[in-house]
């Protein structure tokens, strides 16, 4: 009885929207725009949160690096201070490499930017990366074509390069760049692999697609490593079981030791974990997020009410049909079943434009800006399950007033 009842209910729903087409589009625009903006907020938090924990899993989250300005934005220290201190040089690289018992791989880079040219094409927006031959081995990322550097290669600090995508695409168009001489900072270079493309990151970064790799013995006849300004990184991974914290603080005693300093002085380096740039942004996505529900639920409450408006000159204009059922017989949860069966169906119509919309978009933003922006299920379930609250909120009260009707009033009502 009660399935026949929500059958007859829909039948009569989708009858009446089906009917009176201007007014059922006025309905869903409402509801349709709060639903987008709540949504597209949503599916962009969900990209980028992606992203940044994408590419803090490339770092490493077992990964620690010593660096000369620590990356937290709390400290105590004074960047007139921090400016002091000596970069990250290779006598620390040593010194961890050579005592440390709990590192299971180190690797220096110094990283800076580069014009690279092949014939008369140009790339002037790379960061060529200086790396010990443990590179490969700590930061996560693919070779497409071509191979790693050789230890030999390493050592003898041979002129190769390992490029990414998107440099190749620049300077190579659609050749093959496996075996092509580059040239980096006046230095021929023989590239010998490319980097998978990784795309567009939710921080703007685009992994290793404009980064190129040389071995650190070549890389120092290209860059001042006497420079104090140096971007230098020494990244250290924790042997397995390893708590990074105790690295952190055996490496912290290491360098103290190197640099011979004093119990009394401070240290002159930092610890970053990848760690604190996920933490750095939970704020962020925090505020984002309740904007999103504060701009979306504001149009929502419009789309709310313009809902309960049409659904209460769609129980006027069927008054007398009311009075009829109700003189057949029927219950009032039938009468109140239709109209909010009729207003859900509405509310969810126009959720699921709003979603459409969001999916279009997604897949234009891919399109233009190669972003792997993708509107996941949950957010269309929860899109859905909004709407339909929606639905049965603003419908409640036009559903009641018609299930209260008084068959003998109603059956006599004229506009």
């Amino acid at each position: 009885m009660i399935f026949r009842l929500l059958k007859e209910g829909f039948v009569f729903a989708f009858k009446s929207v089906i009917v009176n087409k201007l007014r059922t589009f006025l309905s869903l625009f409402g509801i349709t725009i709060g639903i987008f903006s709540i949504i597209s907020v949503f599916t962009v938090l969900d990209w980028m949160e992606k992203s940044i924990h994408d590419s803090i899993s490339s770092m490493g989250d077992n990964v620690l690096y010593i660096n000369k300005w620590p990356w937290g934005l709390n400290t105590n220290l004074n960047w007139w201070d921090i400016i002091k201190y000596p970069v990250v040089s290779n006598n620390d690289y040593q010194a961890i490499l050579n005592k440390s018992t709990k590192t299971a791989a180190a690797c220096l880079t110094i990283t800076q930017p580069e014009q690279i040219k092949y014939k008369k094409n140009l790339a002037s927006d790379s960061n060529v990366w200086a790396v010990t031959p443990e590179f490969d081995n700590i930061r996560t990322f693919e070779i497409e074509k071509g191979r790693y550097f050789s230890p030999e290669e390493s050592a003898t600090g041979k002129n190769v390069a390992i490029i990414g995508a998107v440099i190749a695409e620049k300077l190579f168009e659609k050749t093959d760049p496996i075996g092509k001489d580059i040239t980096i900072s006046g230095k021929r270079t023989k590239v010998i692999g490319v980097f998978k493309k990784e795309g567009t990151g939710g921080i703007g970064d685009n992994g290793m697609d404009e980064e190129t790799v040389v071995p650190l013995n070549f890389g120092k006849t290209i860059i001042n490593m006497k420079n104090n300004f140096l971007n230098s990184t020494l990244m250290v991974k924790a042997k397995e079981g390893v708590p990074l914290q105790e690295l952190s603080d055996e490496a912290t005693m290491i360098l103290r030791a190197s640099r011979r300093l004093q119990p009394n002085e401070i240290d002159n380096f930092s610890l970053n974990q990848a760690s604190v740039i996920s933490q750095s942004f939970n704020g962020v996505f925090a505020g984002i997020n309740i904007g999103g529900w504060v701009i979306g639920g504001f149009a929502i409450l419009v789309g709310g009410f313009g809902i309960a408006n049409i659904m209460f000159v769609s129980v006027r204009e069927r008054t007398n049909i009311i009075g009829i059922q109700k003189a057949l017989g029927a219950k009032k949860f039938f009468i109140l079943e239709q109209f909010l069966v009729e207003s859900m169906l509405l509310s969810i119509i126009g959720g699921l434009l709003g979603v459409l919309m969001i999916f279009i978009g997604t897949l234009i933003i891919n399109y233009l800006y190669d972003l792997n922006m993708y509107l996941t299920i949950s957010n269309m379930f929860l899109a859905i399950f909004i709407s339909g609250i929606i639905g049965v909120v603003a419908g409640y009260a036009p559903a009641n007033t018609a299930a209260k009707m008084d068959p003998v009033e109603a059956i006599g009502f004229s506009f």
